[in-house]
């Protein structure tokens, strides 16, 4: 679900060409979904060769790398593991919402509403066997490195900004900020406009950083508090988060408490979530 901390976390534009001769641990996973959910035909269907096989996320990584590489930038790009037990329910809240989305998107086809039916296929985008082997041959003949994790891959990325072995995390998920990134990198491509989903209506995307330092000196917490802050929220390990709590009521509650456990308000539902193992 990628957590929502957004309104709390200090966030600066840059340009990408400010990431020159800079290593920069991407999360591979959510790259390469989001090539998937994105490069698609009027319809909502993605690319694929004469075979029939899918090569969405080997164009967007081709040409993404390839402009990465033209500006100096050293991606490493950083695989998931076996994902840990706890993310099991998220597992299958994402897998429910494939489902349903797939229902609406034949739906709409069926009826000739193409804005429809390509935001629910969107909605539908799964890994499938050969997508993730293909894309390490790719980067491979890039020339470019990738890692794969034992587990979470926003976790490892976040482990080589704290060893300095790569200056940022690249993902869309705030997650990795919890994890320990000591700097994220979203939207890590050139600046454009996005179209807003059923709107006409365009937005500009641009590079920012999260400087994880300077958000928790900005809102005055440590990064443990931070962390109960995400869980509050809700968390791929806790995605339903706590009833009625959102980011600025999580931040005001850890501020005013110091830690989930001297919360009264949620004492009862506290011990329903294995807190100290998500932490």
């Amino acid at each position: 679900m990628g957590l929502d901390l957004k309104a709390l976390v200090v966030r600066e534009r840059t340009k990408l060409e400010s990431f020159a001769s800079k290593i920069v641990a991407v999360d591979a996973y959510n790259a390469i979904y989001q090539f998937l959910a994105i490069i698609r035909g009027p319809d909502g269907m993605h690319l694929a060769d004469a075979q029939g096989r899918v090569t969405s996320h080997l164009s967007g990584l081709m040409y993404r790398n390839i402009n990465y590489l033209s500006l100096g930038i050293k991606p490493v790009y950083v695989f998931d593991g076996k994902p840990p037990s706890m993310k099991s329910a998220e597992i299958e809240r994402r897998r429910q919402i494939k489902k349903d989305a797939t229902v609406k998107y034949e739906k709409a086809i069926s009826e000739g509403n193409l804005e429809d039916a390509r935001k629910y296929a969107q909605q539908t985008t799964a890994m499938k066997d050969g997508m993730v082997e293909d894309s390490k041959r790719i980067l491979t003949l890039f020339g470019i490195p990738h890692i794969d994790a034992p587990s979470e891959g926003e976790a490892t990325a976040a482990y080589l900004t704290q060893t300095g072995k790569a200056y940022a995390s690249a993902s869309q998920d705030f997650d990795s900020v919890l994890f320990g990134a000591k700097k994220l990198v979203r939207n890590f491509t050139n600046s454009g406009r996005r179209k807003i989903p059923n709107r006409n209506t365009y937005i500009d995307i641009e590079p920012e950083i999260i400087d994880t330092e300077k958000t928790l000196t900005e809102l005055g917490l440590t990064k443990e508090q931070l962390v109960d802050v995400g869980i509050l929220i809700g968390t791929d390990f806790n995605p339903d988060g706590f009833e009625r709590i959102g980011p600025k009521t999580a931040l005001k509650m850890i501020k005013e408490h110091s830690k989930l456990e001297n919360i009264p308000k949620i004492k009862d539902e506290l011990e329903t979530v294995d807190y100290e193992q998500i932490r």
